[in-house]
C-alpha cells in the first residue's frame, strides 16, 4: 500500500525529527501511526523523506529518516487557468486537476463567470480555500509538487501568460480540432484554458488566439468546466512523458 504523505515547510536535514503541528496531529490522532510503521514526509517542492516512526505523542511523532531523494517536476508543465466557478465547483475544479498532476492554477476572472472575487476579505478567503484545497488534494494523491495557486488575473494577464508559454490550449467544445491533433511540446508551460459555466466569449477566444493560443476539444461531449482540466490533464499524461 502507498505509504501516508505529510507536508512540512521545510524538510529537515536531521537524521531524526519531530513531525508535530498539523501534521503530526493528523498522523498521531486520526491516521494513529505507531511505531515501526513508516511514512512520508515532503516540503511540497519535491523533496521526500521516508522516515520511521520511533516513538509516538498524543499529536506528534518521533520520526528517523530512513531515506531521502528528490523528484523532478513533470515535464512539460502544465499550468491551469481555471475561470471562477460558481457554488463550491471552484474547489472541486482545484481537487481534480491537483490529483491528476496539474503543477499550477491560476483563477481567471472571465466576462461570463457567475462568481465574482472581488478585491478584500472576501475574495481573499476564496483564494485561500483553492490554495487548501490544492495542498489536501496533493497529499491525498501522494503528490510531492503542491501545485502553486497564483493571485486571479483578467483577460489581460491571462494573455500574457498565454504569450509566454510554449503553447496554450483553449478548451471550446464544438470545434474541429482535436487535442490528439496538437502537436505537444517536451519542455517549457503548457496552458490550459478553461472557461466558465457560460462559455468563453468571442472576444476572449479572439484575445486568447491572438497571443498564439489553440482552440481544441476533447470529445464528442461537453464536460462541465469544473471537470474539464482533470480529463485533459489525463489526456496529456498518456500523450507526453509527465506520467513516464
Amino acid at each position: 500500500m502507498t505509504l501516508a504523505l505529510f507536508l512540512v515547510d521545510a524538510l529537515p536535514a536531521a537524521a531524526a525529527f519531530t513531525l508535530d503541528g498539523p501534521e503530526g496531529r493528523h498522523a498521531a490522532a486520526v491516521r494513529r501511526l505507531r511505531v515501526g510503521e513508516s511514512l512520508l514526509v515532503s516540503d511540497g517542492a519535491g523533496s521526500v523523506a521516508r522516515c520511521a516512526v520511533t516513538a509516538a505523542g498524543k499529536d506528534s511523532l518521533e520520526l528517523a529518516v530512513e531515506e531521502r531523494w528528490s523528484e523532478p517536476p513533470p515535464a512539460p508543465r502544465v499550468v491551469l487557468a481555471q475561470a471562477l466557478p460558481k457554488g463550491d465547483r471552484g474547489e472541486l475544479a482545484v481537487e481534480l486537476a491537483t490529483e491528476a498532476g496539474v503543477d499550477a492554477v491560476v483563477p481567471w476572472r472571465a466576462a461570463r463567470c457567475v462568481t465574482k472575487w472581488e478585491d478584500g476579505p472576501r475574495g481573499a478567503k476564496a483564494l485561500d480555500r483553492w490554495r487548501r484545497t490544492a495542498r489536501e488534494a496533493a497529499k491525498q494523491s501522494r503528490r510531492p509538487w503542491v501545485p502553486q495557486v497564483s493571485d486571479p488575473v483578467s483577460l489581460r494577464g491571462l494573455v500574457r501568460l498565454a504569450e509566454a508559454s510554449a503553447l496554450a490550449l483553449v478548451l471550446e467544445a464544438g470545434l474541429s480540432t482535436r487535442l490528439a491533433d496538437v502537436e505537444l511540446p517536451a519542455s517549457g508551460d503548457v496552458l490550459l484554458v478553461v472557461g466558465p459555466e457560460g462559455g468563453i466569449t468571442p472576444e476572449e477566444i479572439a484575445a486568447l488566439t491572438d497571443a498564439g493560443g489553440v482552440l481544441v476539444r476533447l470529445g464528442p461531449s461537453v464536460l462541465r468546466t469544473s471537470t474539464a482540466a482533470a480529463v485533459t490533464l489525463g489526456a496529456l499524461g498518456v500523450r507526453t512523458s509527465r506520467w513516464g
